[in-house]
């Protein structure tokens, strides 16, 4: 951006030294920045690639502020990446540049994509629409997950499993792959970006999971049978990140006892090991009197167990939920699915 009609008065502080280093040469600069920890000279760097250029009457004024007179008094110095990649080269070396350099970049490329804040995500769906499944997937990455799971929820059942796929698969994307497709969709949208907090979100099956986990069930469902028919593989790993053990509080009580029916109770006194009193005692109410008797026994004699045992054990229930998740014959209820009558 340039400064040409903002005010000194708006700036921060990062900005006004930013203003002041654009004005003076690249060795006073370097200098005056050396003076900084890393973290200042980071955010003061970003700021000096977001201005680009100065007006003189801005620039004279910050100068005023700091004490300082500038020749001729009417400058309008250069900004930008290449200034300040060898602004912080010349002030820390040049490894050291190179990794501030990455950190910033990551930075900015996560704003980029702050104008879709506040739009809906039914426009945000519009807005995509005839996008490369890839491209999708980037985009729903740099949203926060209750919006980007409306987002996939809007999309065609195929579709969304494509953007699931491509989410879960994703690598590291270059900053300037991430500025040009919010530049794009910034456009296409007529807005213009509002600053707001950084994101260094990525791609994998962690930020699929937190997308989905937060969609409606026939989202969920319909997202994890076409990845299923992509890649199977890939979709047994999903659905193991998005179960954990603690899921079985929220089981239908006859799915939890058909499911505990067929754990032993030297298995199960091993995975409820340092388990909550509330999992303890759902646990508890849902087997026999006599399988309980023996659950008693077993966590009152185990001892200290590795906690690679307890894993063990708990991983066994696990895949019992997620095979019975697959096939249909159990449902996990997450608490926002609940409607509410009056």
């Amino acid at each position: 951006m340039t400064v040409e009609a903002l005010a000194s008065t708006a700036l921060n502080g990062a900005q006004k030294v930013a203003v002041v280093l654009m004005q003076v040469s690249p060795i006073s600069a370097a200098s005056l920045l050396a003076q900084f920890s890393e973290s200042e000279a980071e955010e003061i760097a970003a700021e000096i690639v977001r201005l680009r250029s100065v007006s003189s009457s801005v620039a004279n004024t910050v100068i005023n502020e700091f004490h300082a007179h500038i020749a001729g008094g009417h400058r309008t110095s250069r900004g930008g990446h290449d200034f300040a990649a060898d602004l912080l080269e010349a002030s820390f070396g040049a490894d050291k540049a190179a990794g501030l350099m990455e950190r910033l970049n990551s930075s900015l490329a996560g704003k980029s994509f702050d104008f879709l804040e506040p739009i809906s995500p039914e426009q945000i769906v519009a807005l995509i629409d005839g996008e490369l499944p890839q491209t999708m997937a980037l985009v729903l990455t740099h949203l926060r997950a209750s919006k980007a799971s409306l987002v996939l929820a809007g999309l065609d059942d195929g579709q969304a499993s494509e953007v699931a796929l491509c989410i879960a698969t994703m690598g590291p994307v270059a900053p300037e792959v991430v500025s040009v497709v919010a530049e794009v969709l910034k456009q296409r949208a007529g807005s213009v970006a509002s600053p707001g907090a950084s994101s260094d979100k990525v791609g994998g099956i962690q930020p699929l999971v937190d997308i989905i986990t937060r969609a409606d069930n026939k989202t969920e469902r319909s997202v994890l049978e076409g990845l299923d028919s992509l890649d199977p593989e890939l979709a047994g790993e999903v659905r193991a990140q998005m179960l954990t053990f603690k899921d079985v509080l929220r089981l239908e009580r006859r799915d939890l006892q058909r499911i505990l029916r067929n754990i032993s109770p030297k298995v199960l006194g091993t995975a409820l090991k340092g388990a909550s009193a509330v999992l303890l005692e759902t646990v508890r109410s849902n087997i026999s009197d006599r399988n309980k008797e023996i659950l008693e026994f077993e966590m009152a004699n185990s001892g200290p167990l590795r906690a690679s045992q307890v894993e063990e054990a708990r991983a066994l229930i696990v895949r019992s939920i997620r095979e019975g998740t697959a096939n249909g014959s159990i449902v996990i209820h997450r608490a926002d699915d609940e409607d509410y009558i009056d």
